[in-house]
């Protein structure tokens, strides 16, 4: 397996930012900015997703990737949704190189094995409905759902999107929601410090959000009030800081 693509900016102790579903290592640039302002901010395109749409990996495999781009360590590491399954994956597998860790939009997983074969059916349905409309056509159906209602239009941000239809489509299969384990258990024996973020817009991942943060041994829950599921790119500064204080 080849390796992910990486951006880096900034200077300083290493965080390592992790994208969500449809992202790339370009997207959240305001967000990753102001954080390399006081950080060497690295972002890896993520397995199906823009430079790494090639490369095929499940969550475990995507959590050795990201271990091998992020280097012996010591890093702090984050990511949103997808990003922050992933990030969960790594602090388990490669706890030695991971100093705090950030999710934002962060599931344990799906805990019945029923709902989680459901979900599974239903991300097969998305990837064949990917590869038959094309990668576009999915991205505007894909930020029209409720779950993006409040988030900006931005040119930029909409051209740091994927644009690899067969990348998605593979990365939906191999490491979507459904194919995750259920994480509860095994996180709670992690004791890297951890800050686990939830719009408040977002009721279902506040309460995914409240019940990773009370398993783990060593983490507090910040809702981010006014904000909803890709609160980063809502309110850049305001995620940007709290993440701040809390790596500080």
């Amino acid at each position: 397996m080849g390796l992910l693509g990486v951006a880096r900016e900034g200077s300083g102790p290493v965080l390592v930012w992790l994208h969500g579903f449809t992202q790339t290592r370009d997207s959240a640039r305001r967000y990753r900015s102001i954080l390399a302002t006081h950080y060497e901010v690295l972002s890896p395109d993520l397995p199906g997703h823009g430079s790494s749409a090639a490369l095929s990996a499940s969550l475990e495999e995507a959590a050795d990737l990201v271990a091998a781009a992020a280097g012996p360590g010591p890093v702090a590491l984050g990511g949103y949704s997808m990003g922050a399954r992933v990030a969960l994956h790594v602090a388990l597998r490669h706890p030695g190189i991971v100093t705090r860790l950030v999710v934002l939009s962060a599931t344990a997983g799906i805990e019945d094995e029923s709902e989680r074969a459901a979900r599974r059916a239903r991300d097969e349905a998305l990837a064949k409905r990917i590869e038959r409309v094309g990668a576009s056509a999915f991205l505007e159906e894909w930020l029209a759902q409720p779950l993006f209602a409040t988030l900006p239009r931005e040119a930029a941000e909409r051209a740091a999107r994927s644009t690899d239809a067969a990348g998605l489509a593979d990365s939906l299969r191999r490491a979507g929601t459904g194919t995750q384990a259920w994480l509860l258990d095994d996180l709670a024996r992690l004791e890297v410090p951890t800050l686990v973020l939830a719009g408040a817009r977002d009721p279902k991942f506040v309460e995914a959000g409240r019940r990773l943060a009370g398993a783990l041994v060593d983490a507090r829950l910040v809702v981010l009030e006014g904000l909803g599921h890709a609160a980063h790119l809502e309110d850049p500064a305001a995620v940007a800081g709290v993440v701040r204080d809390f790596l500080d």
